[in-house]
């Protein structure tokens, strides 16, 4: 009987599964064959395994990779332009008149591969993102090799892209059509807000996605204005009147959903609504503190996402992941809110579970996709480890992510990229800057 002959084989001192919470395996190895997780290993066997590459990671954690659940990633070119306004004056009076002036194809290249670039550096495999001129989006991950959900946003007033909801709507389902057949890019339907969309459109966005088997991202719920105005001028909460036109369902990514009451939380998870939780982006725009240790209770899926670049102001889910947990546990009152193993799984396995592919990715374990990444522990920094878990969401930074792979593939080796041209991409965005500046 021959030996199975595996394409690479990673030993580390730690393995975070994910599949229990706080579950680390010591000193043990993970097989990758065919873009999956074809064995775990203890390292102490290793020298009898045959693979084409062997690679002994010493002090390091290896563990699912990190899924942003909201993001838009072509906003990075934007970083910077407008810091400490209040969300609707940013929006109005700042991003949305830049955008008028430069959104278009290329600047939806160049900005999400300059985010991807900086998502892998930093260990996330999967971005969920939001934005326009979503072939743009495709063609990036599919250069990057990052996994990754392209949301076609749709609005009732113009933009570049589009001058009305069906036309965002037809657009991006003509998109979509492109990329059928590649496994690692998703199309979703991303209505922006209540207060952008009609209830005809989130109608339509319904019955669309319940036809083509597609999800939902929106921002819901994000600021307290956003639900009182919804209040005074429809007489009814925005939770309350998406409930009434069937949005909320399995399908939905509710993007920030901080102003929630009691009822609400119920009502979320009786639907099976998941939740993207924007820690940093809801902290800079003084939006308010999601109530996520109550809606982890009520058994809802909460991720966690960076939101873009321009309100954030890196894609950095390390530090999300942390930001996460302390919230969680200032915004209570207790200290036992929101512990380091549950904040991990709100990054991967949760995530996951609201894009829909948990039974691919989000843990370490047999028969899942290989979407891993390693984090290097023996830095002064995070010396002495006593519990890896701890270290990965309390004292360990992106800088410290060291290799990442999605479906077996390398897309980061001793933190090299190995898909995208770091020179050309920086090179990329200094160009951006100037023509930005100069209109």
């Amino acid at each position: 009987m021959s030996q199975t002959q595996y394409d690479t084989l990673v030993s580390a001192r730690w393995i975070i599964t994910v599949e229990q919470d706080g579950e680390v395996l010591e000193n043990h190895a993970i097989a990758i064959k065919d873009g999956q997780i074809a064995a775990i290993i203890p390292a102490n066997q290793c020298a009898a395994i045959s693979a084409n590459e062997k690679l002994e990671l010493g002090n390091h954690v290896l563990m699912p990779g990190l899924i942003n659940l909201h993001g838009h990633s072509a906003m990075t070119l934007l970083r910077g332009l407008a810091d400490d306004k209040a969300l609707m004056d940013w929006l109005n009076n700042h991003i949305w008149p830049a955008e008028g002036k430069h959104v278009q194809d290329d600047f939806v290249f160049d900005g999400s591969c300059l985010a991807m670039a900086e998502m892998i550096r930093g260990g996330t495999t999967t971005i969920n993102d939001m934005y326009f001129y979503h072939a743009a989006m495709g063609r990036a991950g599919l250069a990057s090799g990052m996994r990754t959900f392209v949301g076609c946003s749709i609005l009732e007033f113009p933009t570049n892209y589009a001058s009305n909801a069906d036309e965002y709507i037809s657009k991006g389902m003509a998109e979509r059509s492109e990329f059928l057949g590649e496994e690692l890019i998703t199309f979703t339907l991303a209505p922006h807000a209540p207060y952008t969309v009609s209830d005809a459109t989130f109608r339509k966005v319904v019955d669309l996605a319940e036809r083509e088997d597609m999800r939902i991202h929106c921002h819901i719920h994000e600021t307290a204005d956003e639900v009182n105005n919804s209040v005074k001028e429809l007489q009814q909460r925005p939770l309350a009147r998406l409930q009434q036109l069937g949005l909320l369902s399995p399908r939905l990514i509710a993007a920030h959903m901080v102003h929630l009451n009691a009822e609400e939380i119920d009502i979320v998870a009786r639907h099976g609504v998941a939740v993207a939780h924007n820690p940093a982006s809801n902290m800079k725009l003084a939006s308010g503190i999601a109530p996520v240790q109550q809606l982890l209770a009520a058994g809802v899926a909460v991720g966690i996402g960076t939101d873009g670049a321009a309100s954030n102001n890196k894609l950095d889910m390390m530090a999300e992941t942390r930001l996460a947990a302390l919230l969680a546990k200032v915004g209570t009152l207790d200290p036992t809110a929101v512990p380091a193993a549950t904040a991990i799984r709100m990054a991967t396995l949760n995530g996951a579970r609201a894009l829909g592919i948990a039974d691919k990715v989000g843990s370490v374990k047999v028969g899942k996709q290989a979407d891993l990444i390693a984090i290097d522990l023996s830095a002064l920094e995070t010396a002495p480890a006593f519990d890896p878990v701890s270290h990965v969401v309390y004292a360990a930074g992106r800088e410290q992510v060291s290799h990442v792979w999605v479906k077996g593939r390398c897309l980061l080796n001793a933190r090299q990229l190995q898909t995208m041209d770091e020179v050309a991409l920086k090179a990329r965005g200094e160009d951006w800057r100037n023509r930005i500046l100069a209109r």
